[in-house]
C-alpha cells in the first residue's frame, strides 16, 4: 500500500510538472525537456558504463542549435535521418542476439541521437505554423499514459501469451493490444479538441506512437538487462528513473514528429 501511494504521488507530480511547463509558455516547456534529456542521458551513461561528460556538451549544443538557431528544413531533415538510423539500428539491436554494450563511440552516438534526438523532436513536435500548439503535445503525453495504463491493467487482467519473455518477462500480446485499443479511444476523443488533424490522423499518429513507444521501452530493458540493473536510475521514487519513465516518448517522438509533417505535406 505504502509503494501504491508512493508511485501516485510520484505520478502526479511528474504529471503536474508536465502540465504546467506546457501551459506556462513554450519556454518554460522547451527548457522542462533540456533537462529531462540532461537526466536521461545521466542515466544512459550509468547503465551503459559510457565515461567522460563531452554527451553531455554534444547534446546541450544539438540541442541549442535546433531550438534557437537551425530553421532550415533541410538540416532537420539530416538530423531526422540520423536520429530514425539510430532507432532503426536500435530495433536490430532489440531483436538480436547480442547481450554484450557497444564500443564508446558507438554508445556515444546513440546516447546523443537516441535520448537527444528524442527530445529535441519532442519539443519540436508542438510547433505548427509558428504557433505552439499546446493540445497537440498533450494530446502525445496522453496516448502514451494511456497505453501505458491499460496495457499493464489488461495484461495484469487477461494477459497470457508473453510478448517478449527473454527482455521484458511481464508483458503480453493482450496487454499491448489493450494498450493500443485504449489509445486509439483516447485519440478519437482528442481529435475533438484538438482540430490541427484530423480524426484520422489523430488514429494514425495513435497506432504509430503505441508501435514506437512500446518497442522504446523493449529497449530501455534490454540497455538495463545488458547492465544487469532493474531501473535506470532512483530520482523518481517507485518509477525508477527518468530514462525508465520517458523511454517510450524519447523513442516515438522523431516518428510522431516525421508522421505529423507527413499529414502537414499530403493535406
Amino acid at each position: 500500500m505504502k509503494e501504491l501511494l508512493r508511485r501516485l504521488i510520484t505520478g502526479v507530480v511528474y504529471v503536474v510538472l508536465l502540465l504546467s511547463a506546457v501551459f506556462l509558455s513554450s519556454d518554460a516547456f522547451d527548457f522542462l525537456f533540456m533537462v529531462f534529456g540532461l537526466a536521461c542521458l545521466y542515466e544512459y551513461k550509468r547503465i551503459t558504463s559510457l565515461k567522460g561528460y563531452h554527451i553531455f556538451i554534444a547534446y546541450l549544443a544539438l540541442w541549442w542549435a535546433y531550438i534557437y538557431i537551425i530553421k532550415d528544413r533541410h538540416l532537420i531533415n539530416i538530423l531526422m535521418f540520423v536520429t530514425l538510423t539510430v532507432n532503426a539500428a536500435l530495433i536490430a539491436y532489440l531483436f538480436s542476439k547480442q547481450k554484450k554494450m557497444f564500443t564508446t563511440l558507438q554508445k556515444f552516438i546513440i546516447g546523443l541521437f537516441y535520448i537527444g534526438g528524442g527530445c529535441i523532436f519532442l519539443t519540436m513536435i508542438p510547433y505548427k505554423e509558428n504557433e505552439f500548439a499546446k493540445f497537440l503535445i498533450m494530446g502525445i503525453f496522453v496516448l502514451i499514459w494511456v497505453n501505458d495504463s491499460f496495457a499493464y491493467l489488461v495484461g495484469k487482467s487477461i494477459g497470457r501469451t508473453k510478448l517478449f519473455p527473454s527482455i521484458s518477462p511481464k508483458k503480453t500480446w493482450e496487454g499491448t493490444l489493450g494498450g493500443l485499443v485504449f489509445a486509439l479511444i483516447a485519440a478519437y476523443f482528442m481529435s475533438l479538441y484538438e482540430p490541427n488533424i484530423s480524426m484520422m490522423q489523430w488514429l494514425i499518429l495513435a497506432t504509430v506512437v503505441v508501435i514506437t513507444g512500446s518497442i522504446g521501452d523493449l529497449i530501455e530493458s534490454k540497455f538495463k538487462r545488458a547492465a544487469g540493473v532493474k531501473d535506470s536510475g532512483a530520482i523518481l521514487p517507485g518509477h525508477g528513473g527518468m530514462l525508465d519513465r520517458l523511454d517510450s516518448l524519447v523513442f516515438a517522438a522523431p516518428f510522431a514528429y516525421l508522421t505529423l509533417n507527413i499529414f502537414t505535406y499530403v493535406s
